[in-house]
């Protein structure tokens, strides 16, 4: 269990810097109301490699648990939580769950913007 945590927390720390880092770049060029491309940025690049990662693995190291912990839920995980709910959205469109899809979309954004909107009424 701590050697899990250890990979989680390595892989997590490298992607947290690397997205603060990726961010800032993007955000040189942007102005105005595009000041979001940094973490759209992020989610884009996100999304693919934990694609490119999970697509890997599943068809070369499917039993690598320390590459599944180091690399998907640490280095993604800490790059952006958007890969995860990405990847997560594409496993329910092959199940065909339609509904479910639909309510972890919806309900990811109108619940995740209301809880941001709460949480900083509540301490104004």
């Amino acid at each position: 269990m701590f050697k899990d945590l250890l990979y989680i927390a390595l892989g997590g720390g490298i992607g947290s810097a690397l997205r603060y880092l990726v961010s800032k770049f993007i955000i040189r060029f942007a102005h105005g109301a595009w000041m979001f491309a940094g973490t759209m940025t992020v989610n884009i690049v996100g999304s693919l490699l934990i694609g490119l990662l999970s697509g890997w693995m599943l068809s070369h190291q499917p039993d690598n648990q320390a590459f599944h912990l180091l690399f998907i839920v640490g280095f993604c995980g800490g790059f952006t939580t958007f890969s995860t709910f990405a990847f997560e959205n594409l496993r329910l469109i092959e199940q065909q769950q339609w509904v479910l899809l639909a309510i972890y979309i919806i309900g990811s954004i109108v619940l995740g913007v209301a809880a941001v909107w709460f949480g900083m009424r509540l301490v104004r």
